[in-house]
């Protein structure tokens, strides 16, 4: 199957010889693979970053990984695929009552499983599309992101993107962003830390297509 877009790939595992395998395969499909080995781990990643899916081995060095599942059903919207050694009945269903989207019991076939990631990818994005607002570019607990990835910004570039984030799609004249904004100084500097904001937000800098200049009168956030 040829993937249009990167996944992003949450894999809980700690056995490490299962974890390289598995890695290995999954990016060389194309998935962008995140590998952590505990439930602890695991639970700061979802606070930080957002991903696709998650794949969760249940028997964990810190926790059961039931534990990675209870506290997800309360915080995120998350699809996660158990892959587990154990295969009893019980152990699965109570994987469902805790909000797993599909289980496969190990040794698992590598094949059946990105069949399944995008099986249940598929399903997932049926609902997502519908409640998720998310916009391209959204401040959160004091950071700014583009989409899920948070924007590497100074001091100074934070202030002048929060500024353009709050009236996006408006043109902001230069003068009034030297209002609001304190020790950049003059039109030159502005222009310079716009500059430098187009390098990390942009793919192609000089050809922005979200930051906008207003010529002669200043500029604007556009998404």
């Amino acid at each position: 199957m040829k993937i249009l877009k990167k996944i992003k790939i949450l894999y809980i595992e700690d056995e490490l010889f299962t974890a390289e395998q598995m890695v290995d395969f999954l990016e060389d499909e194309g998935f962008r693979v995140f590998h952590v080995d505990s439930v602890v781990d695991a639970l700061a990643m979802v606070k930080t970053q957002t991903f696709d899916i998650a794949l969760l081995d249940l028997n964990l060095g810190d926790y059961v990984g039931f534990e990675f599942l209870k506290n997800l059903k309360l915080s995120k919207k998350l699809p996660v695929i158990v892959l587990s050694a154990l295969s009893d009945t019980a152990t699965k269903v109570q994987a469902f009552r805790y909000g797993a989207s599909d289980y496969m019991v190990k040794p698992v076939d590598l094949l059946e499983l990105e069949a399944r990631i995008w099986a249940v990818l598929g399903r997932f994005s049926e609902i997502d599309d519908k409640d998720d607002k998310r916009e391209i570019f959204y401040k959160q607990d004091e950071q700014i992101y583009k989409y899920d990835e948070i924007i590497d910004l100074t001091p100074t570039e934070y202030d002048i993107f929060d500024l353009l984030l709050s009236h996006k799609n408006q043109t902001l004249k230069r003068e009034s962003i030297l209002e609001h904004i304190s020790g950049i100084g003059n039109h030159r500097s502005l222009d310079y830390h716009i500059k430098n904001i187009r390098s990390k937000i942009e793919e192609d800098p000089k050809n922005p297509k979200y930051l906008k200049t207003v010529y002669g009168v200043g500029y604007k956030l556009v998404f």
